[in-house]
């Protein structure tokens, strides 16, 4: 691949991302890494790191917060990955799943091609990951300490009880993992929302109704749940549904 490298910072600061997009996963010498890794905590500490004392608590131990999921040092936070769960390959793309895995570094690529590769060794090469079946990874140089990647519904027409039900599984079963594993602290994305094509409002009464309902049956297992949003439209939909 013959590149020019931009003369710009933040032309270099794209082509790089651009590359680690586009890298399939796999072994990267420990010098270079030492170098990605420099650079992104760099990136996160100019973003600024968000904790959970930065949060208001709007019900109980939830939270409604408004921004970039990458800044919360937080236990977990939610990726809403697709079946393949090894990020989104598009380069500088939007989505939450691209965000992650560029901010983390390659080395999330690299774990999650180890967990779908030794699936794929039990179940045939033909595995991906089933809808609202959650994947625990660090998170790398991320300031929370893991990322559980979940693949939420896809609506490709109308929506139906079993979806709103898949849905529904994507939040109980992304709880119960956190449970499980000592994870105290979790932010949400709104999984299914975005290029999945699940109502926005009707989703978020569904991600609403389920935390709630776990919460209520696991009395202080979770010191906090944070529905993190990114759009003011998203923002307004959870606003309401927790005053």
């Amino acid at each position: 691949m013959d590149l020019q490298t931009p003369g710009d910072t933040e032309g270099r600061r794209h082509l790089l991302r651009s590359l680690m997009n586009i890298r399939m996963p796999g072994k990267m010498d420990d010098s270079v890494l030492a170098v990605q890794d420099e650079y992104l905590q760099e990136c996160i500490r100019e973003k600024g790191i968000v904790t959970l004392e930065d949060i208001p608590v709007k019900e109980g131990v939830i939270s409604v917060w408004q921004g970039d999921i990458t800044r919360l040092a937080v236990d977990a936070i939610v990726n809403a990955a697709n079946s393949q769960m090894l990020g989104c390959f598009i380069p500088m793309h939007t989505c939450i799943d691209n965000c992650i895995h560029t901010f983390a570094g390659i080395q999330l690529r690299a774990e999650c091609n180890r967990q779908i590769n030794r699936m794929r060794m039990k179940y045939g090469q033909n595995y991906e990951q089933p809808t609202a079946v959650p994947m625990l990874t660090d998170a790398y140089n991320l300031p929370a300490k893991k990322v559980i990647h979940i693949v939420g519904p896809v609506v490709n027409g109308k929506l139906t009880p079993a979806l709103e039900q898949e849905l529904a599984d994507c939040y109980t079963n992304t709880l119960d993992l956190c449970a499980e594993n000592g994870l105290r602290s979790v932010a949400f994305c709104c999984i299914s929302t975005g290029v999945f094509h699940f109502p926005p409002e009707r989703a978020a009464q569904i991600a609403a109704k389920t935390v709630r309902k776990w919460l209520a049956d696991h009395d202080g297992a979770l010191e906090r749940v944070i529905f993190n949003v990114f759009r003011d439209q998203d923002r307004d939909i959870y606003e309401h549904l927790f005053g």
